[in-house]
């Protein structure tokens, strides 16, 4: 776009970005601000769990921030409440003035396999993850629409459009984003406001419980290593940036120096009948037409299996 400076690309946006005291949601703070943004720092300090761990990571990135040269501020509220919401956003809000970028990318684990999931180990990440994205989209969407602008990117996971063991809460999040993303997306757009999402490839600690028990997970790991939470950062700076203006709705890969444009689902075959189906018919005429189009049973690692290139 003519007059944005390609250093500069999110010169004087005020961007909120949640869990931004580690990982890949440090690394997009970080390059936000380097790209001029002026940047709210969330982060409770919470372990991979969701369970207490160090409430001071916000103030190490912004102090990190500062020293390099760029603004921010830290915030300590909880995705997980309306409250919480609230208070990020006015942070941005009574530090700058307004609030132009929403990165939800806070986010814990509870892996287990489904049999033997708990309520808590679902209630924990849908709280987190699900409620916490709609709690601060919803409450920055007001502002949004009163300024007609602004940009809304939401991590969701292979582990949610793939498929993965013992994910079901943490998929069932990632992929509801999706959906929730495409919704905003048609309902804000006539105020100018995008919503895309992410999935992001990176070792962090989301990534960390990788076994490594064989020799072959130990070379995976290591190779895995080399994937740094960087390389994610630039396709959040793209959009949240005015060069973005006409990317919505859409679902992008970031896995180390490749980028996948995601499809998102539509009819595959479509069968009528003018006298209506009953199970039986189904069972002799639809199914068997229809069988050859049946996705697999297949994974995130089945789909991706190649390392990160």
């Amino acid at each position: 776009m003519e007059g944005i400076d390609p250093s500069r690309m999110a010169e004087d946006k005020v961007c909120v970005v949640t869990g931004a005291g580690r990982g890949i949601g440090k690394a997009i703070a970080i390059m936000l601000a380097e790209h001029g943004a002026k940047v709210i720092v969330n982060d409770i300090g919470a372990a991979l769990d969701g369970s207490d761990d160090d409430a001071g990571v916000a103030d190490e990135v912004v102090a990190e921030i500062k020293a390099a040269g760029g603004e921010a501020v830290p915030n300590k509220d909880t995705v997980a409440t309306y409250k919480g919401a609230e208070g990020m956003v006015q942070t941005a809000l009574d530090t700058y003035g307004q609030i132009d970028v929403v990165v939800n990318n806070a986010g814990i684990l509870r892996d287990v396999i489904f049999h033997k999931m708990t309520e808590d180990d679902w209630d924990s990440v849908m709280n987190v993850m699900f409620k916490g994205t709609f709690n601060v989209s919803r409450v920055a969407a007001t502002h949004f629409r009163q300024q007609s602008s602004g940009s809304f990117i939401h991590m969701t996971s292979t582990s949610g459009l793939l498929g993965n063991f013992g994910q079901a809460n943490y998929g069932a999040c990632k992929l509801g984003i999706v959906g929730f993303s495409k919704c905003i997306a048609l309902d804000m757009a006539r105020y100018q406001v995008r919503s895309n999402c992410i999935a992001p490839s990176a070792w962090s600690r989301m990534t960390s419980s990788i076994p490594t028990n064989t020799p072959e997970q130990k070379a995976r790991a290591a190779q895995r290593q080399q994937v740094t939470p960087a390389k994610n950062a630039p396709m959040a700076v793209f959009l949240a940036s005015d060069m973005s203006r006409d990317v919505t709705g859409q679902v992008f890969s970031t896995r180390h120096n490749e980028i996948h444009l995601f499809g998102q689902p539509r009819p595959l075959r479509t069968m009528q009948t003018a006298e209506g189906w009953t199970p039986a018919t189904i069972a002799e005429r639809v199914i068997p037409a229809m069988k050859h189009s049946f996705l697999q049973l297949d994974r995130t690692a089945d789909i991706f299996p190649w390392d990160p290139v």
